[in-house]
C-alpha cells in the first residue's frame, strides 16, 4: 500500500516537474532537459528528481542553474500540487546519465 501511494506522488511530481522544465527550456533553443525519475522518501520530505539533460554540454551550466533557482522551481511545484499534496517535498536534483552510458557502450561494441 505505502509503495503505491509513494509511486503516485513520484509520477505526479515528475509529470508536473516535466511541465515546468519544458516551460523553462523555451527560451533557450537546442536545449532539452526531461524528468527520468523521481524517487520520494517514505515521509515525504525529500524527492530525489533525476534530470536527462540535452545536449550533455550544457550539462554542467544547467545543473548549477536549476540548483541555484531550487526555491523558485520548489515554490513552482507547490502552486501546481496544492490540492494534492499538504506538504512539498526538499527538491534534490541528480543528473541522469544512463543515456550517455548507453552511447558509451554502444560505441565500444562497434569498435
Amino acid at each position: 500500500m505505502e509503495g503505491t501511494r509513494l509511486n503516485k506522488i513520484g509520477r505526479l511530481l515528475q509529470k508536473e516537474l516535466g511541465d515546468l522544465f519544458l516551460r523553462q527550456t523555451k527560451a533557450l533553443p537546442g536545449t532539452l532537459v526531461s524528468v527520468s525519475a523521481v524517487r520520494v522518501s517514505p515521509d515525504l520530505s525529500v524527492a530525489k528528481v533525476y534530470l536527462s539533460i540535452f545536449p550533455t554540454e550544457k550539462a554542467d551550466e544547467l545543473m548549477g542553474a536549476i540548483e541555484t533557482n531550487k526555491k523558485t522551481i520548489r515554490y513552482d511545484l507547490g502552486q501546481r500540487v496544492r490540492l494534492q499534496l499538504r506538504r512539498i517535498p526538499e527538491l534534490i536534483f541528480y543528473r541522469d546519465d544512463s543515456l550517455d552510458y548507453v552511447e558509451n557502450i554502444d560505441q565500444l561494441l562497434n569498435k
